[in-house]
């Protein structure tokens, strides 16, 4: 695999791996050798939930904020799964906060001037088209037609290669929901894939 260019790198994973690699040590883990290991299937895991680059850089930027400040409990064990639980939380928390935010502008919008509204509302949305336009590939638009909770199970245990414990730690679900989610998804996921092959 070709090694990435530094100008290729996102500002938020520059900042920390510009930091001095870790060392070998006795002491307990360093905030950084916990988490520069991790930001790729950090922003991994970002993107696949909120399906929005620039917001998952986001995500992860807010997620290495929160765990610096919740470092002082790590007591070590499996940095990845902790890194991700948080990640987990913060990309929800951001997708229910842009949904907010949206449900608000839309309503003052329509008190401001409904006829504006219903004009913008028949318009096509230039990002939604765009976006369309990019899941051309017929498993990410299934895998995005998921739902969530049924999609994060098989992002952690797919892509990521979590195991089921891990997965388990990181949603905050017993291993038996893990697995049933990930059967239901693996069903869903066949029958999106058939649906499309069908109507080709």
């Amino acid at each position: 695999m070709a090694a990435v260019s530094s100008m290729d790198e996102p500002a938020w994973r520059l900042r920390w791996l510009d930091r001095k690699q870790p060392q070998p040590s006795s002491e307990p883990p360093r905030f950084e050798d916990v988490v520069i290991p991790n930001l790729d299937a950090a922003y991994s895991l970002a993107r696949w939930l909120v399906r929005d680059p620039v917001l998952a850089e986001d995500v992860v930027q807010d997620s290495v904020a929160r765990g610096l400040s919740y470092f002082a409990s790590f007591r070590g064990g499996d940095a990845r799964a902790w890194l991700m639980r948080i990640v987990r939380n913060t990309a929800y928390t951001s997708l229910s906060a842009r949904q907010k935010l949206q449900r608000e502008q839309v309503s003052e919008t329509l008190a401001d001037d409904d006829e504006a509204l219903s004009a913008r509302d028949a318009a096509p949305d230039p990002e939604q088209m765009l976006l369309r336009k990019e899941q051309s590939e017929q498993l990410e638009k299934a895998l995005a037609m998921l739902p969530a909770e049924l999609r994060e199970c098989l992002i952690l245990k797919e892509v990521e290669e979590l195991s089921y414990k891990e997965i388990a730690q990181i949603t905050g679900i017993p291993i038996g929901t893990v697995m049933s989610r990930l059967w239901r998804a693996r069903q869903a996921l066949m029958h999106l894939v058939r649906s499309g092959d069908s109507h080709d």
